[in-house]
């Protein structure tokens, strides 16, 4: 059994190299019939593999798919049929590490689409492959042709706007899941995984391979790696450390009904329930004072020591400084109204 299949529609630069891939429909696990099909018309060798595919093999694959009774994928292939721009028949056997930027992307639009969570799929070495690009209004650009580009536009009488200039686009270009609630879309990052009931405000951000279970509110940032549990509010300019911004190896996520107060950040796990006072930055290695019922010290211990445990209270003592840590049993309630997205 395949890992995953895409029939996509990409940008390619003058040099025919690909710079990104749009799969509307991604599958997992697609099921072998398919797989003989796309042997058959498209010449796939096995493996992982790309497969640059003209207007007429994608008539005869569509014809195969649909005597099949794979309706859906075969629809798709006649519509694909008729694009301007270059598709890609991608195949993943199996999850091994990525060697063409069309396997990237289909990885990253699996996680997109909520076919698979964060963490579930092999992203290692993928930079190498993912092109640094001029985001336009006219699509992705090779930034070695952008200013010609540009002139061109100019003396059409139009203005090609560079929206930004990164290796990753935004994830509503390619997918908006259903549910959600996205005040700035340039700040979701395609291969993040918004659940269902998310609001995302202006200030939030989700880097790919992050993201959220659903009902959460977003106003701070969830960085590479860092999965946010349901009912959990991440106040403005929070920050999560990711394994890419200094964490380690430490995966680094968000309980269910947690609160991370405006200006807050981690950089330990948190269990369920648990609130860091807006302001306070915990580390792994933050040397933080256990109270009793009584604020009594009880000892004083490394933050990395209570990493996954539920009902805490983190704040830090006005008179002293010192980071304190008391139970917590306020489970933080969102607005389910706010979050009725559908």
């Amino acid at each position: 059994m395949s890992f995953a299949f895409g029939i996509g529609i990409g940008t390619q630069n003058n040099q025919g190299e690909w710079l990104e891939v749009y799969y509307q429909q991604p599958i997992m696990t697609p099921d072998k019939a398919l797989i003989d099909v796309v042997e058959s018309a498209l010449d796939y060798q096995g493996g992982n593999q790309a497969i640059e595919a003209s207007a007429e093999q994608l008539h005869q694959f569509a014809n195969a798919l649909r005597q099949l009774g794979q309706t859906e994928q075969a629809t798709l292939a006649e519509k694909t049929a008729k694009s301007k721009r270059p598709v890609v028949v991608t195949v993943l056997a199996s999850d091994d590490t990525a060697s063409s930027t069309p396997e990237v992307y289909l990885k990253l639009h699996l996680i997109s689409h909520r076919l698979v969570k964060p963490h579930g799929v092999k992203l290692d070495g993928i930079f190498g492959l993912l092109p640094n690009l001029a985001w336009t209004n006219e699509g992705a650009i090779d930034l070695n042709e952008l200013a010609e580009r540009q002139l061109r536009a100019r003396i059409e009488g139009r203005t090609l706007e560079v929206k930004s200039v990164d290796k990753f686009p935004q994830m509503t270009d390619y997918v908006v899941p259903k549910g959600v609630r996205i005040a700035d879309t340039a700040r979701v990052r395609l291969g993040a995984y918004v659940g269902e009931g998310t609001t995302v405000m202006h200030e939030g951000f989700i880097n790919f391979n992050a993201g959220t279970e659903g009902t959460s509110m977003i106003e701070g940032r969830i960085s590479a790696g860092v999965m946010i549990g349901k009912g959990s509010d991440l106040g403005g300019g929070c920050s999560t450390m990711g394994t890419l911004s200094g964490g380690g190896n430490i995966i680094i996520s968000v309980g269910e009904n947690c609160l991370l107060g405006a200006n807050a950040g981690i950089g330990i796990p948190l269990g369920d329930r648990c609130t860091v006072e807006a302001g306070l930055y915990i580390t792994s290695g933050t040397k933080v004072a256990l109270l009793d019922d009584n604020n009594e010290l009880v000892e004083v211990i490394k933050a990395r020591d209570l990493a996954g445990k539920p009902d805490l209270l983190f704040r830090r003592n006005s008179q002293t400084g010192a980071v304190e840590c008391k139970t917590n049993k306020t489970a933080i309630e969102l607005n389910e109204e706010l979050h009725a997205n559908n």
